[in-house]
Order: structure tokens, then C-alpha cells, then sequence
């Protein structure tokens, strides 16, 4: 992950080690986050205190190689830990400080719930209310709600794992036509996480912010961010509230954005950007072969 880009620009090399650095820096770090993230091991990598920074890294390396070239984002955005690359690549904090901020968000989260009491699950073909009213009728005391928001049809749930699968099976009874378990450590993005909230507030507060130079657009209300203080509340907020990547892509192309270019590893976001605003031009930079086309796209 990410190799490629340090192997073809200075900038992803540079920005690698300046993640490398941060996140040896506190902790003993035998293994330097580049080497997991171009080596593994996978178990290690799957870590969710190690993932989120890897993911980070390898973000911010290859926004710092569309900056390079010139190319300057009116918004930016990030589903739930991307919401950090977005503020780095806003300069709302130094990379080093988001990566450092990520590995103790991602322990946190990860020591909030027992590994096996909490659990996530999409549900696919049905509506926000609909899943809503699943969640409500199979809580039985526990806690299950809608987490990630990620279109009009697609939704995933977060909570106890027994409420999580008696939610599913009642969003199939009222007519979801798909319930996927999803392969995550812990039940993000809803109220059991209030503990990892707790821990990481103050932290987040005590970062040393600056006001983005483009608008941050938060996952949890899909506004805009222009101030480093509204910035840091957004984050904190995030972490026990569900993820509005519906309404957030809906506010984009309500200010007119046309074109998306999905940075970092993967091509996810750019699907469900796709499904919510059907006429957009979606772009991935994530390799050195898709440089050109971005550029290009970008420049017109």
C-alpha cells in the first residue's frame, strides 16, 4: 500500500517518512509504519491502531503528489478516518500530528467494546427510515443504530452484536433486500464508542489547529468546516455519531461540485459518490498510472 507512489515521487517519500517519524516518536514502534504498510504482516496491519494511520500515510502521500502537480481541491471530505487525511490536506494540523492523533483514536475505539460484543452490518435496498424503525423494534435494551449513511440505499448499522443481527433480520422482514455482516473490530460510529470519545476529546483539543485553507465538509452534520475550532468539534463529535456521507456528497453537488478524485488506496468512495450524484466524473489517484488522468481531469 502506497509503495508504488514512493517509488516514483520524492513527495510520497518524503511525506512516508514524516509519517514513519510520528509514529515511532511516543511508542515503541519495532516496526516502522511504511514497512507495514508496503511488507505487512496483514494480521499487524489489520489493527485498527495500525491501520488508521497507514491509511492516513498513504493518503497524504499521494495528495502531496496532486499538490506537487498543481492540482488544488475547491472542497475536501473523508468517510470517518479520512475526515483526518481531509484536514491535512486542508493544513488544519501536520500529518505527524494527525498520525499520532489516529493509532490512540483507533486503540481507543478498539478498547471501547470487548472484541466480539460489538459488530457492524450493511443493509442494502431499503431506506433510512426503514432501517431506522429495524434498529428501534430489535434493540431489546441494547444499543443498534444506523452508523454509516452511505447513500440512499445502502446504510450500515453498528451496535451489540446480538441487536445487530436481530436489526438485520427485521430490515430483510420489512424489505431490505441484502444484510451483510461486516468484517470490522468494533462497532463504530455509534453509541458504545462514547467511551472512546471521552478519551480522545481532550487530545484533540489540545492540538495545535489552524483554520483550513479550503472548506472541510464533516461527516457528522455535512457542513462545511472554516474554522480550526469548528473543525476539532466535528471530530470529536464524529466518533460516536453516525456518518452522513449521503447528505455530506449531496452538499457537495449542491455547491457545485462536478468532478471527485478519490485519493489514497481503494475506490469505495468513489461508488457510493457515484450512486448518490449519478452525473459526476469520478477520479482515483492511488498509483503513479492514474496521475495523468487526474491531472487532466482537474485541469479542464
Amino acid at each position: 500500500m502506497g509503495k508504488a507512489l514512493v517509488d516514483a515521487f520524492p513527495e510520497a517519500h518524503a511525506a512516508f517518512q514524516e509519517a514513519d517519524a510520528a509514529f515511532g516518536e511516543s511508542e515503541s514502534a519495532p516496526t516502522a509504519l511504511s514497512t507495514l504498510c508496503f511488507d505487512g504482516p496483514a494480521d499487524r496491519l489489520a489493527l485498527t491502531e495500525i491501520t488508521q494511520p497507514a491509511l492516513l500515510a498513504t493518503s497524504i502521500a499521494a495528495c502531496r503528489v496532486l499538490e506537487s502537480k498543481g492540482v488544488r481541491p475547491a472542497f475536501v471530505a473523508g468517510h470517518s478516518l479520512g475526515e483526518y487525511s481531509a484536514h491535512v490536506a486542508a493544513g488544519t494540523f501536520t500529518l505527524a500530528d494527525a498520525v499520532r492523533i489516529v493509532r490512540r483514536r483507533g486503540r481507543y475505539m478498539q478498547e471501547a467494546v470487548p472484541v466480539g460484543e460489538g459488530s457492524m452490518a450493511a443493509i442494502v435496498g431499503t431506506t433510512l427510515d426503514i432501517v431506522r424503525q429495524a434498529c428501534e423494534e430489535a434493540a431489546e435494551g441494547q444499543v443498534v443504530s444506523p452508523a454509516n449513511i452511505n447513500g440512499p440505499l445502502q446504510v450500515a448499522i453498528a451496535g451489540h452484536t446480538p441487536a445487530v443481527k436481530r436489526a438485520g433480520d427485521r430490515a430483510k422482514a420489512l424489505g431490505a433486500r441484502l444484510v451483510v455482516p461486516l468484517q470490522v473490530s468494533a462497532p463504530f460510529h455509534c453509541s458504545l464508542m462514547k467511551p472512546a470519545e471521552e478519551r480522545l476529546e481532550p487530545e484533540l483539543r489540545r492540538l495545535n489547529v489552524r483554520d483550513p485553507k479550503v472548506p472541510v465538509v464533516a461527516n457528522v452534520d455535512a457542513s462545511p468546516k472554516t474554522s480550526g475550532a469548528a473543525s476539532v468539534d466535528a471530530l470529536v463529535q464524529q466518533i460516536a455519531s453516525p456518518v452522513q456521507w449521503d447528505a455530506l456528497v449531496r452538499r457537495l453537488a449542491s455547491d457545485g461540485v462536478t468532478t471527485y478524485v478519490e485519493v489514497g488506496p481503494g475506490t469505495v468512495l468513489g461508488g457510493l459518490v457515484k450512486k448518490i450524484h449519478p452525473d459526476a466524473r469520478i477520479l482515483n489517484f492511488g498509483s503513479p498510472d492514474q496521475l495523468d488522468a487526474v491531472i487532466t481531469a482537474c485541469s479542464i
